[in-house]
């Protein structure tokens, strides 16, 4: 009668362990398949991304090869006669705007005219008060004062 205990009590063990146990492999077998799958997805999309980059990486550099040199705009090229408020600054001979500008850029930090916490903005002294006709003018707003002193 020992040996009938002692078997009940092995089947009532299995059954409770056994639910257990087929639970939690399933749940591993799942996130192994899962596992599996993703990789194979990631190095099937690496696998056609070199492809496309390389294939418009050789027209480029086919289209790069035949580039022409850029030409300056003749506008910007053109001698404009200053005013003689801008003349004191920049000087009495025709120059393109472009110059006049630069110019104007190198007498401003000769001077230190560039304001110390907003590097925008330009502090006029004696000569550019002319120019400008203000105290205080932004480095965009120095373009158009710029022009009305410009023939």
């Amino acid at each position: 009668m020992a040996t009938a205990k002692k078997a009940p009590a092995k089947k009532a063990a299995a059954k409770k362990a056994a639910p257990a146990k087929k639970a939690a492999p399933a749940k591993k077998v799942v996130a192994k398949k899962a596992a599996a799958k993703a990789p194979a997805k990631k190095v099937a999309a690496k696998k056609v991304a070199p492809a496309k980059k390389a294939a418009p990486a050789k027209k480029a550099a086919a289209k790069k090869a035949p580039a022409k040199k850029r030409t300056p705009n003749a506008a910007f090229m053109k001698a404009l006669t200053p005013s003689a408020a801008l003349a004191a600054v920049v000087g009495a001979g025709s120059l393109p705007r472009t110059e006049v500008v630069s110019k104007l850029w190198v007498y401003i930090k000769k001077n230190n005219l560039q304001d110390k916490l907003n590097k925008r903005m330009v502090n006029a002294d004696a000569k550019l008060k002319e120019i400008f006709g203000k105290a205080q003018v932004s480095m965009f707003e120095m373009a158009g004062l710029i022009g009305k002193h410009l023939k």
